[in-house]
């Protein structure tokens, strides 16, 4: 694991963007929904959502895998609520996660145990839990 992450954006036309990743070799399209964007790639929120998601999901299949539990499939459906703050302006307002696996009664001990353990070790929902802090800065070129 690295200790940071670089990501990439490039407008590609409209409000698409394509993002890469030092860490990864392949990109991928972001979009806004109509009628802003062209609904052509996923936006920030679902990639968040998407995020959050994921990452109990690939914590708790760790905490099994180092169990030597098994299990017949893992899913997960994400819901993430927006609501407009005292300004207007639209925010995540929660998220929840229900994830489901299916075990069979031998590996229930097992998955008991990675319950009590994995969000624990969950990067990113752990992060936005806490409130991650993020800075942004706007620089500028100008063509005559």
């Amino acid at each position: 694991m690295h200790d940071r992450i670089h990501t990439h954006l490039r407008q590609v036309d409209g409000y698409r963007f394509e993002a890469s990743f030092d860490e990864w070799d392949g990109s991928i399209i972001l979009d806004e929904p109509s009628p802003l964007g062209s609904s052509e790639g996923p936006n920030a929120a679902m990639l968040l959502s998407s995020a959050v998601g994921h990452c109990p999901c690939a914590s708790f299949m760790f905490c099994m895998s180092k169990a030597d539990g098994k299990f017949g499939g893992l899913s997960a459906d994400v819901e993430t609520r927006l609501a407009k703050n005292d300004k207007g302006r639209w925010r995540i307002e929660g998220i929840k996660v229900d994830m489901k696996a299916t075990l069979n009664d031998e590996n229930g001990k097992k998955a008991e145990r990675c319950r009590e353990l994995y969000e624990d070790f969950c990067i990113v929902t752990g992060s936005v839990r806490q409130g991650v802090k993020v800075d942004v800065d706007l620089g500028m070129e100008f063509t005559e």
